[in-house]
């Protein structure tokens, strides 16, 4: 592994981490300020709306001070106000926490994914799907140890601001040998605010399927097996880490299906694995035959966005540009995905919620193709790009 690939593996953990410190500390924080259920809802919404609304101007953040320096910066950012949340004094303050904390994930999330991109490009092979499944690894690594702090009665104010010191110290250690910028003044400066065009919204619809059947699975998943397959509480909680465990899996070993397979093939297959696993769920009235199907989704939906991500890197003017048209697309997704599953599940069954979702997922199977690489611009006019796989 060469040191920009090392580096930007790094960056995708510490990402990761971030993310599975807060989401263990939030009962505390709940408890700390005394809200109610509809008052954490709001404040767990606001990380999503800071998210979508900064992600479409990252790539121009990007543009002006460099790939490199942009993801060094906004991991930078994004480590720190993880302390935030749990310093805040009252409500008001939380919320504005959260959107700061959801702001840094979401640009965050794209200058990093447009770095891997050039990564992807300078080796000249496949990366993405194996920096997603490390970062799947660091948020559960994070989220163990949140468990185990939380256990011991650690304040979260402590917990959350030793974390953010120890990521930041990381996120600066590998940001060291991140990629150095490629001028190329032939490329025109991001969109000011990038909305994705014709072909990555083609991109963008294969990854919004997907997207909507990890978000729902992931927090419905326990519900379901609680509430249709009479599943005890420790067994329908087992039902996330065997979805998040599979989902892990498959994305470290995606970067060599990719190679060999090409990146639609591998789409095309995993979706077809994500079906199979959403009418198995639908079919199963006991615990086992429901979590088999929920981590058939996990490793059916694994590679997809990953791979959405580089298809969409290269279909852009720059790699951040395409990244963030396509993020936006993916982050509605997974901020509706687990409304309409509510909503579907009250207004019908469970069973039906999740044929619905079932069938969201199909289209990933048939619009597979859109991720084909395409021919390579003219050398004078792009920069290398990856060689064409095979679909």
């Amino acid at each position: 592994m060469s040191r920009p690939h090392r580096a930007i593996a790094a960056v995708f953990a510490v990402h990761g981490a971030v993310a599975g410190t807060l989401a263990t500390r939030i009962p505390w924080i709940q408890d700390h300020l005394g809200l109610g259920a509809a008052v954490l809802g709001l404040a767990l919404l606001c990380p999503s709306i800071g998210a979508f609304a900064t992600m479409p101007t990252a790539s121009r953040i990007a543009h002006r001070i460099g790939e490199r320096t942009a993801t060094r910066l906004l991991i930078a950012y994004w480590a720190a106000v993880l302390a935030l949340p749990a310093l805040s004094p009252a409500p008001g303050w939380l919320f504005a926490a959260m959107l700061l904390y959801g702001m840094g994930a979401g640009m965050s999330d794209v200058v990093m994914n447009g770095h891997a991109v050039s990564v992807e490009r300078h080796l000249k092979r496949p990366i993405m799907s194996g920096l997603h499944g490390l970062w799947a690894v660091g948020s559960l690594a994070a989220g163990g140890a949140g468990i185990l702090a939380a256990h011991a009665g650690v304040d979260a104010r402590v917990h959350l601001g030793a974390v953010a010191l120890v990521l930041l110290a990381a996120g600066a250690v590998a940001g060291r040998g991140l990629l150095p910028d490629q001028a190329d003044a032939d490329a025109p400066p991001p969109r000011r605010f990038a909305l994705p065009n014709r072909a990555i919204a083609a991109i963008g619809v294969v990854g919004f399927c997907a997207t909507f059947a990890e978000g729902a699975s992931a927090d419905w998943s326990a519900v379901y097996l609680t509430k249709v397959a009479g599943a005890g509480p420790g067994l329908a909680a087992a039902s996330y880490t065997v979805f998040m465990s599979c989902m892990a899996a498959t994305r470290l070993a995606g970067d060599r299906l990719v190679r060999r397979f090409g990146p639609a093939a591998v789409v095309r297959c995993g979706g077809a694995v994500a079906v199979l696993g959403g009418v198995l769920v639908v079919a199963a009235r006991g615990a086992l035959p429901g979590i088999i199907g929920f981590a058939l989704i996990g490793a059916g939906v694994a590679t997809v966005v990953p791979l959405v991500f580089a298809a969409a890197g290269n279909a852009g003017n720059t790699p951040g540009e395409g990244v963030a048209g396509v993020a936006t697309i993916t982050y509605l997704s997974g901020l509706t995905a687990p409304a309409v599953t509510g909503w579907a599940a009250g207004a019908l069954s469970y069973p039906a919620a999740f044929a619905l979702i079932t069938c969201i997922c199909a289209p990933t199977v048939l619009l597979a193709g859109a991720l084909r690489p395409r021919p390579a611009r003219a050398p004078e006019a792009a920069a290398p790009a990856v060689p064409e796989l095979r679909a």
